[in-house]
């Protein structure tokens, strides 16, 4: 079996010095951007609000958990389509758990996917529930993390 290699830059540029840059843990913001390359928009960037974020701003941990929900449901709609299940709606209601640790250090803990897709044929709601599994097995981001990625799938018929 041939690997194949994939690439993807970023780059990350701190936009919150407020005039004195680190010179204190409250004299600057958490405020940065990413860039993507071939993207049209930076996505805004900040930390959690508990660390002095901007609520307002995308933060790393949202980030990861968004991640793992996207690369889920590409592969979920893939193996759909390719299994001849018809997907007409598919929304996801994730969240992720961090823990912080006394000296001030985290680790995420787990991550919840609540999948909830609609297909056209109420006969195929087990093999699309079991399409889950497969997917997140397939998930190249689930694959990547060293904590649990459960998923609670819902699937009806329209």
């Amino acid at each position: 079996m041939t690997t194949r290699e994939h690439h993807y830059r970023i780059t990350t540029t701190w936009t919150g010095n407020l005039g004195t840059g680190t010179s204190d843990y409250r004299a600057y913001s958490r405020d940065h951007e990413i860039k993507i390359m071939g993207k049209k928009a930076p996505l805004a960037g900040s930390s959690d609000a508990v660390f002095r974020g901007d609520p307002a701003r995308y933060t790393p941990e949202e980030l990861l958990v968004a991640s793992l929900s996207g690369c889920h449901m590409l592969w979920f709609l893939h193996l759909c389509a390719d299994a001849g299940i018809v997907v007409i709606e598919y929304q996801d209601a994730a969240s992720g758990e961090m823990h912080e640790n006394a000296d001030s250090s985290g680790e995420f803990t787990r991550v919840v996917l609540r999948p909830r897709a609609v297909i056209t044929d109420s006969a195929r709601i087990a093999d699309a529930i079991a399409l889950h599994s497969r997917a997140h097995d397939l998930c190249f981001i689930a694959r990547s993390v060293n904590f649990p990625v459960q998923h609670e799938p819902v699937v009806v018929a329209a």
